[in-house]
């Protein structure tokens, strides 16, 4: 983030502003008389001299934020908290004057703001980082500016202010300043506009950025877009005049619209396919949203009649969606004057699901991967700033609408800075031992104490979002194992480095003990197999893992007596490959689970709840399958582990689960129809999952049907599940 003090002092003074008078003029007498206090507070609060630091005058700077925020109907609350943002600056008791005169949700506001431009004063990117290191560093930075504020129009707030600092910069001569604040700009809040779905400010942060970190392509680009602009206006009005009077006739809802093309969206386009200005087709771009998908093809055959389309320039999305489930028809056609348009045809449902669906829309301009959990909460989001537009036209519902703005989405993870300035998340909890480990795993083992935002605290202390933590450690030194059974340790990664220290340090005379007490049980079944084939047959990769299991006492005697057993027995037949995978699927040691911190522990998945990846597991000691894997809400683990407490060891999943495939069980309960099985197996295959069993069952007109399902990893249901509730007379989606 750009190192810059909030404001600095200069001269003139802020004018009277007309807009404010007639947004207030439309509130109820409560919300004016508030906005009215906050107004004269502004005025008393802040020097006439001060300014921003581009040297913009500060008034006149939050004025311009004010009614952008206005126009994004975020409530009078979030105008008031915008004129007062930097009062915290410059009164020393702002939260009792702010809440005595406008309230406490604007006190509120201003409190979130105020925290958020702090953290931006010390959160940096280091010169130094990879490009991926520096994707990674700002999308941590984007999801901390989400997580830490309660009310989300605090971060709307902030998009509108850095806007009309985008605006002002035009007027900066310091070049430098310029291209950080454009980069800033451009890595961290456009894309972040562009998630919660607010094009205004997206495309204003990105063509402005854009126009100082690249002057030389900016007015290229745009002094071609002018000398065009009347011409290509009036050519797309003639147009799509021309296609509504065509679609007209089928007797069908349908909406033409031109699409608007941004300088920074068409120099990526030029970019990526490599085309010059008067290559590119979509410079002249309409969109068609109809009601149906037989609509979508017949306004197609419409289009093609009118005007010949371009070979290769199809794209039918519809019959074949992108991977994050995009659909829509793509065509450009050579239109009067032989110039080419571009048109998309979609339904409005598909057109809703690309503009606010499961933040597919971003997820795919980006590139990003994303975590589909965080990409849920950013589609609800995007829903409730999509609403507002509606709730903000009923007064009554002004209340609510200002009630749903606060949310928690984001408290299950937390993120924290180095001193250095760089953004760390860690689970909802953690203290200085998890920051530590994050860092790197010697700092964690030697770690002593910690300093958060300058002052000392215990190791013990919960870290809230936007601090910034400093690790004090030892020269030399060792974690402690009472931090795992004080609850001082939240983070997975904590918690598997602790415990494998400690069994490292431990690990001679366990691994002895073991030894001796793996020889006892040879002696007590009067054998002496081949240690390392018993190993092998118990699924360890070497004798002294073997030997630390036994140490741990995690192989009983029962699996040892089994071991010797089979490897003892003689087949009668000659071992034929179909033989070997039998055996193998017998013996079905998964290898992909971490018992107690500790890889390659003999483990089954437990058939009574078929756990996958992202699941929280828990593992049960079993006499003949190793260490039994459960899901930790599964009923029958719950009973077994009230029966025998001592059985129940820690799982986590280990890092090359993510590569594997896990079968899981769907239940569908819907109105037996004919075609049903076959839509819900099209859904499926839709979704990419492989199905290796099905089971159907037909009763008083409602059918029953549950599917073994192969996924990679559980978050990639809600999205499945949410596919098949849509299909025709499906009641419900259950995973058993």
């Amino acid at each position: 983030m750009v190192s810059t003090p909030d404001t600095i002092l200069a001269t003139p003074a802020h004018a009277p502003c007309v807009w404010l008078d007639e947004y207030i003029a439309t509130l109820p007498p409560a919300m004016a008389t508030m906005l009215r206090h906050a107004q004269a507070l502004m005025d008393s609060g802040y020097p006439q001299n001060a300014v921003t630091f581009c040297g913009e005058n500060l008034c006149s700077n939050l004025m311009i934020a004010a009614k952008s925020v206005a126009d994004m109907d975020l409530m009078a609350d979030a105008v008031a908290a915008t004129l007062l943002s930097c009062l915290p600056n410059y009164v020393t008791d702002w939260k009792t004057i702010v809440k005595e005169q406008c309230g406490e949700s604007v006190m509120q506001l201003v409190a979130g703001l105020y925290q958020v431009q702090k953290l931006t004063y010390f959160v940096s990117i280091s010169p130094l980082a990879t490009t991926e290191e520096r994707q990674q560093q700002a999308e941590a930075m984007r999801q901390m500016l989400l997580a830490m504020v309660s009310d989300i129009r605090v971060v709307l707030i902030k998009l509108a202010m850095r806007a009309q600092t985008m605006n002002y910069l035009s007027k900066v001569t310091d070049e430098a300043l310029k291209k950080a604040v454009a980069k800033e700009t451009m890595t961290v809040f456009a894309p972040l506009a562009n998630r919660l779905g607010v094009w205004q400010l997206k495309w204003q942060l990105e063509d402005l950025s854009f126009r100082y970190q690249n002057p030389d392509e900016y007015k290229k680009i745009a002094r071609l877009l002018d000398e065009k602009r009347t011409e290509r206006l009036d050519y797309i009005e003639h147009f799509v005049d021309t296609l509504r009077q065509q679609l007209s006739r089928l007797n069908m809802h349908f909406e033409v619209a031109g699409r608007p093309k941004h300088i920074y969206s068409i120099y990526r386009k030029m970019v990526k396919k490599k085309l010059s200005f008067d290559g590119l087709y979509d410079i002249r771009a309409v969109r068609i949203l109809v009601d149906t998908v037989a609509d979508c093809y017949a306004t197609l055959g419409i289009v093609h009649s009118l005007w010949q389309p371009i070979p290769g320039e199809f794209d039918d999305y519809i019959a074949h969606p992108k991977p994050n489930d995009y659909q829509s028809l793509h065509t450009v056609v050579v239109g009067p004057e032989d110039k080419g348009v571009e048109i998309q045809i979609r339904t409005f449902d598909m057109h809703r699901y690309a503009e606010f669906g499961v933040a597919a829309h971003w997820r795919y301009k980006e590139g990003g991967k994303g975590n589909e959990a965080y990409e849920h909460k950013i589609a609800w989001l995007r829903q409730l700033l999509d609403w507002r537009e509606n709730l903000a036209e009923n007064g009554n519902d002004r209340e609510d609408l200002s009630r749903a703005f606060q949310t928690e989405l984001f408290n299950d993870t937390i993120y924290v800075l180095s001193p250095h300035g760089k953004v760390f998340s860690l689970p909802a909890g953690a203290t200085p031992i998890d920051f530590a480990y994050a860092l790197h795993t010697d700092i964690g083992n030697r770690c002593r104490g910690a300093k958060v935002d300058g002052q000392i605290v215990p190791l013990s202390t919960p870290l809230e979002n936007g601090q910034r933590v400093e690790i004090i450690t030892a020269r030399e030194g060792k974690p402690s194992v009472n931090w795992l059974h004080d609850g001082w340790v939240k983070s997975n990664k904590a918690i598997s480095k602790i415990r494998a220290f400690i069994r490292q340090q431990n690990g001679e005379s366990i691994r002895e003990s073991g030894r001796t007490a793996l020889e006892k049980q040879l002696v007590k079944l009067q054998v002496q197999p081949n240690t390392h084939k018993l190993a092998e047959a118990l699924g360890f990769s070497s004798v002294d893992d073997l030997y630390l299991a036994m140490g741990h006492g995690e192989v009983s005697g029962r699996m040892i007596q089994k071991a010797v057993d089979t490897m003892m027995e003689k087949p009668e037949t000659p071992v034929t490959e179909n033989h070997l995978v039998k055996r193998s699927k017998i013996k079905n040691n998964f290898g992909g689970v971490l018992v107690d911190g500790e890889a390659g522990l003999y483990t089954t998945l437990a058939k009574c709840c078929k756990p996958a990846f992202g699941d929280d597991i828990i593992g049960f000691v079993t006499r003949e399958r190793g260490i039994s894997i459960h899901r930790s809400n599964c009923s029958s683990f719950q009973y077994l582990a009230q029966i025998s407490p001592d059985k129940v060891l820690p799982a986590s999943w280990a890092n090359d689960s993510a590569n594997q495939v896990f079968a899981i069980d769907i239940e569908i309960r819907a109105r037996d129809r004919s075609g049903l099985l076959r839509d819900i197996s099209e859904t499926l295959a839709r979704n990419r999952l492989n199905v290796t069993a099905v089971q159907t069952l037909s009763r008083d007109l409602e059918a029953q049907l549950r599917f073994t399902v192969e996924v990679h990893q559980v978050n990639d249901l809600p999205r499945v599940l949410s596919n098949l509730s849509d299909v025709k007379g499906v009641l419900s989606v259950t995973r058993l």
